[in-house]
């Protein structure tokens, strides 16, 4: 990894019903304000929140929203893939993409480079209950980590609730990420957005380029932004409140784990990844990948 500016920007789509039109109002205002972002702060690497093309919450059935997208390359990622090309820049956006079947649905976040080409494809692995096509939604769970060399450095992907499950953060560190991009379009509270970002950050000591969608979906969600650049040692070195807007910061490989702790003159003494107990590990392989529940599901 070499020390670039990466940002993040949060909008908001469009509070109406999904149509192509406002799928493509979506489009073209989510790359305005990607193109404003890179004149202002020269950030090589932009990450825009989950579903940037419909809202989060589609409001129809997965068969429709089929319809209303496409695959991955496909005409949807286009003019992401062109903006992408003309501004230099290494740019992710999240967006629902068709599966191989009408009403197979992927909640994806995608990499472009700035020669254009799609560097890298994540479906989203641990949709949000509500989402889950299992459970009455539109989404149809990916099955694999993403992990993208780049000239920045190694991306690894996940897409907001992936955020709350460890294990998927751990996989993509493990594979070599420095960089963890999670767009997203958080459901819950702003501090368990934090809280997840730091988590996963500081587990793994890699930087985490969190997008959080605002404004309201087509079902009539609200989102909150407060999207947020966390470093290696869990410190949040930008954010911003809940309107449109984009934060900035630079990834600084040399400074990634010079102190213990932000502000420190004491120096890191620890990894947690080269640190693991790996015999511990493996003794409860089986354990891990057993079915449990919270004993305090209702489910």
């Amino acid at each position: 990894m070499r020390a670039f500016t990466a940002a993040a920007v949060q909008v908001r789509p469009l509070a109406e019903p999904l149509t192509a039109q406002s799928v493509k109002a979506n489009v073209e205002h989510a790359l305005d304000y990607v193109e404003r972002c890179a004149g202002d702060t020269g950030a090589e690497l932009i990450v825009l929140p989950e579903s940037v093309t419909t809202g989060f919450t589609p409001a129809m059935p997965a068969e429709e929203l089929w319809d209303l997208v496409t695959e991955v390359p496909g005409a949807l990622a286009e003019p992401f893939q062109e903006a992408a090309r003309r501004l230099g820049v290494h740019l992710a956006w999240g967006t629902y993409e068709r599966g191989a079947e009408r009403g197979v649905v992927h909640n994806s976040a995608v990499l472009a480079g700035p020669d254009g080409e799609i560097a890298g494809v994540y479906r989203k692995t641990h949709p949000f209950c509500t989402e889950l096509a299992s459970r009455g939604g539109w989404v149809t769970p990916g099955d694999d980590v993403c992990v993208v060399e780049t000239p920045l450095g190694t991306i690894g992907m996940i897409i907001c609730f992936d955020g709350d499950y460890p294990e998927l953060s751990r996989i993509t560190a493990v594979r070599g990420a420095e960089v963890i991009l999670r767009p997203s379009a958080l459901l819950r509270s702003a501090d368990l957005w934090e809280l997840t970002n730091r988590a996963r950050a500081y587990d793994n000591h890699v930087y985490v380029v969190g997008a959080n969608a605002t404004g309201t979906d087509p079902a009539g969600v609200l989102y909150f932004g407060n999207s947020m650049i966390v470093t290696p040692i869990a410190e949040v070195v930008a954010r911003a409140a809940s309107h449109e807007c984009w934060v900035s910061a630079r990834l600084d490989p040399d400074a990634a784990l010079r102190s213990l702790t932000p502000g420190s003159s004491v120096g890191q003494g620890f990894d947690h990844l080269a640190d693991r107990n790996l015999e511990l590990i493996r003794r409860h392989t089986d354990e891990l990948t057993r079915p449990a529940a919270s004993p305090f599901s209702r489910g």
